[in-house]
C-alpha cells in the first residue's frame, strides 16, 4: 500500500469503490498514515450522507480533503463512462476535475460530471437518484402487469410496445432494458422466457429507504418513491403472500379493452407518472439544499443525469431547460 501511494503524483487522488458502511472507515484508516496534507480521498460508494459529512470533518483536521461522489452507470457505465456526482470542497474537486471529466459519460460533448455543492451534496444527490430509480422501476413493473394481465399481451407484444415507447418521449435506459427483458430466453428451461421464471421478490441496498426517511424529515412528499420502497418490502413477504392468496382470491373480473387503446393509455399514464417521480426527487433536492446549505443547482443535476446513469432519459432535457430558464 505504501509503495502504491508514494508512486502517486502530489496532491494524491485516491478513489475508493468499496461497500458503504464500516468498510469505508477501515480503508481510510489503512491509507491515512501514508498520506500528506492536501491529498484527496474520493468515496465513490453509496455512503450515507451523514457518514460522508462526518468523514469530511474528521479528515479536514488531518489536512486531508474528502469528496463524497455518487457513481451511477452499472457495468455499462464502467466500460463507457458513468455519471459522477461529487460534493465537498471545491478546492478538493479542482485537482481531480480533469480525471473525472475524462472518465465520465458524454452527452453532446458535455461530461456528465460537475462539482455539485458543499458537504455531502454528492452522496445526497446519488441517494435521491436511487430513490427515483426505485420509483421508475416500480412504475415499469406495474405497466407490465396491466398490459400482461389485463390486456393479455404476450412477451413478444410487450417487447414491441416497450421498444416503440423507447423510440419516443419515454426514451430512457430503464425502458430500453425492460423492452430487452421480454425477448430474453430462459437458459435453464427450453422454450420458456426468462420473465416468467423470475421470483417476484425484490431486495434492496437501502438507498431508496434512506430517500423516504430523509424526505419525511424534510417534510417533502415523495409518494411515488415511498410507494416503490413499500412494494419492495411487500414483495419480500413471499411466503405470507402465497398463504394469503389461498384465502383472499378476490372477485373474478372481465375487462373488455382494445389492445392498442390500452397500450396508449398505459404509455400516457407511465409518461406522467415518471415525470412526477423526477419532479418529486427534484423538489426534495431543493428543500435539502436549502436546509443543509449544499448550494445545489438543479439544472446541473439534470444535466449530469442525462448520460451514463441508470435513470438517464430524454425527459431530463426538459427539466434541465426548465431549471436553466427559471432556477
Amino acid at each position: 500500500m505504501s509503495e502504491f501511494i508514494e508512486s502517486l503524483k502530489i496532491p494524491r487522488k485516491l478513489m475508493l469503490l468499496v461497500p458503504a458502511g464500516k468498510v469505508v472507515d477501515t480503508v481510510i484508516e489503512s491509507i491515512k498514515p501514508h498520506l500528506s496534507q492536501g491529498d484527496i480521498i474520493i468515496d465513490g460508494g453509496n455512503s450515507h450522507y451523514n457518514d460522508t459529512q462526518r468523514r469530511m470533518e474528521q479528515l479536514e483536521k488531518d489536512g486531508l480533503h474528502y469528496l463524497g461522489m455518487g457513481v451511477s452507470g452499472g457495468e455499462k457505465g464502467a466500460r463507457l463512462g458513468p455519471s459522477l456526482m461529487p460534493g465537498g470542497k471545491v478546492e478538493a474537486y479542482a485537482p481531480a476535475k480533469d480525471i473525472l471529466e475524462a472518465a465520465a459519460a458524454k452527452v453532446e460533448g458535455e461530461a456528465c460530471v460537475t462539482f455539485l455543492g458543499k458537504g455531502a451534496a454528492g452522496h445526497y444527490v446519488k441517494m435521491v437518484h436511487n430513490g427515483i430509480e426505485y420509483g421508475i422501476m416500480q412504475l415499469l413493473a406495474e405497466s407490465y402487469a396491466i398490459l400482461h394481465r389485463v390486456g393479455g399481451l404476450n412477451e413478444n407484444q410487450l417487447h414491441l410496445a416497450f421498444d416503440e415507447w423507447n423510440k419516443g418521449d419515454l426514451q430512457s435506459f430503464l425502458v430500453e432494458i425492460t423492452a430487452d427483458i421480454f425477448k430474453q430466453k430462459d437458459d435453464l428451461l427450453e422454450g420458456e422466457m426468462l420473465i416468467n421464471s423470475i421470483l417476484d421478490s425484490a431486495k434492496q441496498k437501502g438507498t431508496g429507504k434512506w430517500t423516504s426517511q430523509s424526505a419525511m424529515d424534510l417534510g417533502v412528499g415523495i409518494p411515488s418513491i415511498d410507494s416503490a420502497v413499500t412494494m419492495r418490502f411487500q414483495s419480500a413477504l413471499k411466503n405470507e403472500r402465497v398463504e394469503a392468496e389461498k384465502l383472499l382470491t378476490g372477485p373474478a373480473f372481465q375487462f373488455e379493452v382494445e389492445q392498442e387503446q390500452l397500450i396508449q393509455q398505459v404509455h400516457d399514464a407511465l409518461y406522467f407518472a415518471i415525470l412526477i417521480t423526477y419532479a418529486q426527487g427534484f423538489a426534495m433536492l431543493k428543500k435539502a439544499s436549502d436546509e443543509m446549505n449544499f448550494g445545489l443547482k438543479l439544472a446541473d443535476v439534470a444535466r449530469i443525469w442525462r448520460g451514463g446513469c441508470i435513470i438517464r432519459a430524454k425527459m431530463l432535457e426538459q427539466f434541465m431547460e426548465a431549471f436553466r430558464t427559471k432556477p
